[in-house]
């Protein structure tokens, strides 16, 4: 397994910038790599990616230099399996709201003695057992990939102190929108009860020497990095389109 390089520079304490993609495509991966980021979310929990299409998008990622990384359709231990036997670097796993929902993640996530993966040889994640020893593979995959946890519901939040205090997670997610949902602001993160929510979380994640995530705009991003959040994308159709209200804007005068 290779090395995972966003892993490392998130354990350098330096931020890592990506584009969260919810359409098959990995020519828009390679655009992804071509303009600079340092990852791609391929999120399969809202958008019409296939096992197939995260497998060809992790190619395209690998190809241009970059890190996959995966949202599951669910934290199901078989949806955390099926994505990362594709060959992604780590997951982004949804609605975490206690240190029991996120002990289970490690377990599905890794291998034995850290988990109960799932371990099979002939995995593209395995290099199709062409590299090493199986155990080789196993000693490598438990160090290098990633695990991010999102914490999007009230639940999450009342719990975060023992959320921070599970060993093995590697970043703790904000998902501002099902969290303004879930605190009656539906759609509104910057109700003022949701984003001292967020802020406070933050705070605490840097307290307890943890690594904090969350999505930014171009507006905001310098801000969301100012609090010391180092694990950041931006959506794909955001950046779409952003940049044609600009064109568009000076096209028509």
């Amino acid at each position: 397994m290779k090395a995972n390089r966003m892993k490392e520079k998130l354990r350098a304490g330096e931020p890592v910038f990506g584009v969260s993609v919810m359409i098959p495509s990995p020519q828009i991966v390679e655009m992804i790599g071509a303009a600079g980021f340092d990852w791609v979310l391929l999120d399969c929990e809202h958008g019409t990616l296939t096992l197939e299409s995260v497998e060809l998008m992790a190619m395209a990622a690998e190809a241009c230099g970059i890190t996959a990384i995966a949202r599951p359709v669910t934290r199901s231990a078989e949806h955390i399996l099926q994505v990362l036997d594709r060959g992604v670097m780590g997951v982004q796993v949804p609605h975490v709201n206690t240190a029991e929902d996120a002990r289970e993640v490690i377990a599905a996530v890794k291998y034995h003695p850290a988990g109960r993966r799932g371990l099979a040889a002939g995995t593209r994640a395995a290099v199709y057992d062409s590299h090493g020893t199986l155990a080789d593979y196993v000693k490598a995959a438990n160090d290098a990939t990633l695990i991010a946890i999102q914490l999007e519901e009230q639940a999450a939040i009342d719990n975060i102190d023992e959320l921070l205090k599970v060993d093995g997670i590697d970043v703790f997610f904000i998902g501002p929108s099902d969290l303004s949902q879930s605190m009656g602001h539906p759609g509104n993160p910057k109700a003022p009860e949701v984003a001292e929510a967020i802020d406070t979380s933050f705070r605490r994640m840097v307290a307890a020497g943890r690594t904090p995530g969350t999505p930014a705009t171009a507006e905001n991003v310098r801000e969301v990095v100012n609090k010391g959040v180092r694990y950041i994308y931006t959506h794909l159709p955001r950046l779409l389109s952003g940049s044609a209200k600009t064109y568009l804007k000076n096209a028509r005068g």
